[in-house]
């Protein structure tokens, strides 16, 4: 295939990189001058602008999209006037899926199809594949498969594709499933299944952190604690004289636990580099699915604890507790003659 990639960030310029080494051509653009030229250095043809990129492609065209979700619009807002019926247009980054449906319904009367790819692999697709949840028309989805294919993990097409014959419907396949990819459904399919999986990353995530804080806290008894009406002291000091390497049992749960996952490989990389992270403020960011996620169960009336409280603790540790704590020690203040205590 030749496809048009339109943004070289982390994940498209290595996006890129992947459909070539797969055998496919990829055009490229990005607003920056140097990301384009860092892919045509592994063979990429360059586009200094969107309607160089679309010229470069032969109809029926295939556009990735891989922007910011603020960015989407308005780079489909350029591209739509540049192509003609039977052009497919993919968004891979991470749009709320109600966006997808009102774009895919924009570009109907223009016989433009859309599809919303939710694309999962990071920095590490490059080398082990992406995973891509799909969203949009069969015959779309069957156009594009062979780079979804070699985009995958599996890196080949599923079973049920046969040379000569029409492949719409096997990207819906278990097969397909198998191999990292799957047509998930119509509009925005793709998005709300990618954005359930982020919702998921977040409670992995804090799951993971809350249980390594509290082994990081097993020597609380080896000192001595505040002993006033302000403190709740450690009832058994004995049970907590464990100085524990953290890095130690993050590489040992990554062989034969049950919880072992790429999430575990990551943070025993990290804690093997620097066990106390001191490079790392702990503000941790949310990029919109984790919130869409919740919003959607409340929505439909589905219980989400896990996902919401993850939600919440990133918020928290932004600092957005901060004015909260403050009031909750005015309260004791005003009741009980509490007086903080400095951390």
């Amino acid at each position: 295939m030749r496809i048009g990639m339109v943004g070289l960030g982390r994940m498209g310029a290595n996006m890129v990189r992947r459909l070539l080494e797969g055998g496919h051509e990829c055009v490229a653009y990005d607003r920056g001058a140097e990301s384009v030229k860092a892919v045509a250095a592994h063979g990429a043809r360059g586009a200094s602008t969107l309607a160089e990129l679309v010229k470069a492609l032969t109809p029926p065209r295939v556009v990735w999209i891989m922007v910011p979700a603020a960015a989407v619009d308005p780079v489909i807002g350029e591209l739509a006037p540049l192509l003609t019926r039977g052009d497919v247009l993919i968004d891979g980054g991470n749009s709320n899926y109600r966006d997808d449906i009102r774009r895919a319904s924009e570009l109907r009367g223009s016989g433009i199809h859309y599809l919303d790819v939710g694309t999962s692999g990071g920095v590490l697709g490059f080398k082990d594949g992406y995973c891509l949840m799909i969203g949009g028309a069969p015959e779309a989805v069957a156009l594009v498969e062979p780079a979804f294919a070699t985009l995958a993990p599996g890196g080949r097409q599923a079973a049920e594709s046969q040379p000569g014959r029409s492949t719409a419907g096997n990207a819906a396949s278990l097969s397909a499933a198998a191999m990292g990819y799957l047509h998930c459904g119509p509009s925005g399919a793709g998005h709300f299944v990618k954005m359930v999986h982020n919702g998921i990353e977040y409670g992995l995530m804090a799951a993971y952190a809350e249980g390594l804080n509290l082994l990081a806290h097993a020597d609380a008894g080896r000192t001595a604690g505040a002993a006033d009406a302000e403190t709740a002291p450690l009832a058994d000091p004995q049970f907590f004289q464990y100085q524990l390497d953290l890095a130690a049992i993050t590489e040992v749960w990554r062989h034969g636990s049950i919880i072992e996952s790429r999430l575990l490989d990551l943070t025993a990389d990290a804690l093997s580099r620097d066990g106390k992270l001191t490079d790392f403020a702990g503000h941790v960011a949310d990029s919109g699915e984790g919130r869409w996620t919740v919003e959607a169960a409340i929505e439909v009336g589905v219980p989400a604890q896990v996902l919401t409280a993850a939600l919440y603790a990133r918020f928290e540790s932004r600092g957005r507790a901060e004015f909260a704590n403050k009031l909750l020690s005015a309260m004791r203040l005003g009741f009980g003659g509490h007086i903080e205590r400095s951390t």
